[in-house]
C-alpha cells in the first residue's frame, strides 16, 4: 500500500545534499536544498560544470548523495529499497536532451513508448496499445506513429516521441534535461507549449534543466541558480530573472542576447 503523503508535502526534496565523485578532491555539488511542490514547476540554470545535471541525476535516483538526503514524498529515497523505488520509478519519469540519440533507431515507436509500461509490469505487449496510442495522441502525433521509426520523424517529433514515452505510465513528476536545446526555435516553442499544456491538464510536477532563460520564463515558477555546485539564488522566476539578488545571476541574466532598440 502506497503511504498517505500530506497535502504540503514536497514532492521531490534535497536536504543539505553533497555529492564527491570517488577519487575527486573536489565536490560537483555542496549544501544543496530545494523543495518541489506537487503540481508546480522548477528551473535549474546556472552555466556549464554548475551541477545542474548531477543534481538531476540525484533527483531520477541515478546518482547517492555523499551527505544530505534525497526524499520522495517526505521518505527518504533509498536505492536498495526495491517497493519505494519501483513507486519512484513509476512517479517519476525523464525526459533527455537529445530526441536523436535517446531513441532507439531499431525499435518502432510504439514499442519505445510502451517500454515504461512492461518494464513497470503495468502493462503486457499485448495490453499496452491503447495506453500508447493515447500518450501518442495526446503529444500531437498520427495515429500511424507507433508502427513507424524514429528517422521518420523531424527533432520535434522525435521529442514529443520522447515525451510520449515519458508520460505513458502517468507519472507525477517530469524531470527534463535541456529538452529543447536541441530543437530549432520554432520547434522549441511548440515544445514548451506542449510541455505546459500536460502540466496544466495532468497536474504534473516539472523540474527542468536549461541553459534557455526564455524556456525557463515561460513555463517555470520557480528557479534555483547553481554556481560551481553551490544554489546562490532560488525564488519565484519573475523575481529571481526580473531582479536577481546574487552577482551571478545578474551575470547570467546580462548575457542574454537583446535586439537592439
Amino acid at each position: 500500500m502506497t503511504p498517505a503523503v500530506d497535502a504540503t508535502t514536497p514532492v521531490l526534496e534535497l536536504d543539505d545534499v553533497a555529492l564527491r565523485y570517488r577519487g575527486s578532491t573536489a565536490p560537483v555539488l555542496t549544501g544543496v536544498s530545494l523543495a518541489v511542490a506537487a503540481g508546480h514547476s522548477l528551473a535549474l540554470v546556472g552555466e556549464s560544470g554548475a551541477g545542474k545535471t548531477t543534481l538531476l541525476r540525484l533527483l531520477l535516483g541515478l546518482a547517492r548523495p555523499t551527505t544530505g538526503t534525497v526524499r520522495f514524498d517526505g521518505e527518504a529515497l533509498r536505492l536498495r529499497d526495491a517497493k519505494l523505488m519501483r513507486r519512484f520509478r513509476g512517479s517519476v519519469q525523464c525526459v533527455f536532451q537529445d530526441p536523436y540519440s535517446s531513441l532507439d533507431p531499431r525499435r518502432r515507436v510504439g514499442a519505445t513508448v510502451a517500454e515504461p509500461l512492461r518494464s513497470l509490469g503495468i502493462d503486457s505487449r499485448r495490453t499496452a496499445a491503447p495506453k500508447v496510442a493515447e500518450a501518442l495522441e495526446r503529444v500531437g502525433l498520427p495515429a500511424d506513429a507507433a508502427r513507424r521509426y524514429p528517422h521518420e520523424f523531424s527533432g520535434g517529433q522525435r521529442q514529443r516521441i520522447a515525451i510520449a514515452r515519458a508520460t505513458v505510465c502517468d507519472p507525477r513528476v517530469l524531470l527534463a534535461d535541456e529538452p529543447v536545446s536541441a530543437l530549432d526555435v520554432t520547434t522549441r516553442v511548440k515544445v514548451v507549449d506542449l510541455l505546459a499544456e500536460l502540466q496544466q491538464e495532468r497536474g504534473l510536477t516539472i523540474v527542468m534543466v536549461s541553459h534557455d532563460l526564455s524556456v525557463v520564463a515561460s513555463l517555470c515558477e520557480r528557479t534555483a541558480v547553481l554556481e560551481r555546485g553551490r544554489i546562490v539564488e532560488q525564488g519565484d522566476t519573475a523575481q529571481v530573472l526580473g531582479d536577481p539578488a546574487h552577482a551571478y545571476t545578474r551575470r547570467l541574466v546580462d548575457s542574454v542576447p537583446r535586439l537592439p532598440v
